[in-house]
């Protein structure tokens, strides 16, 4: 008897984009430049506010389009230390300096 195996559905398991962009960037792009178009009411900052909305969203449609997940990859990589210290092996034994900073 073999093993009964269930297929998984693309459209069941695809990333929230709203057009075609990461639905959270895009959605506050668009706040940020609605805001600025309708706090500052000129015409400059209109045609300003709409080209920042549209520059936006082409970037984070390039964004989408290499990884859809590139915003949680990004957050992850801003979380890790800018350096790590080479360490040769686990049964290296630390020194003064490198004592202080594991306690």
């Amino acid at each position: 008897m073999s093993l009964r195996t269930i297929p998984i559905r693309r459209a069941g398991n695809r990333t929230n984009l709203v057009l075609g962009g990461d639905r959270e960037l895009v959605m506050m792009s668009g706040l940020l430049a609605g805001a600025l178009i309708f706090s500052a009411q000129e015409v400059k900052a209109a045609v300003f506010g709409t080209c920042m909305w549209f520059g936006g969203l082409y970037v984070l449609r390039l964004m989408a389009k290499s990884d859809a997940k590139m915003r949680f990859v990004y957050l992850r990589q801003r979380r890790y230390k800018k350096y790590y210290a080479p360490r040769s092996t686990p049964f290296r034994e630390n020194g003064q300096l490198e004592e202080k900073q594991y306690r």
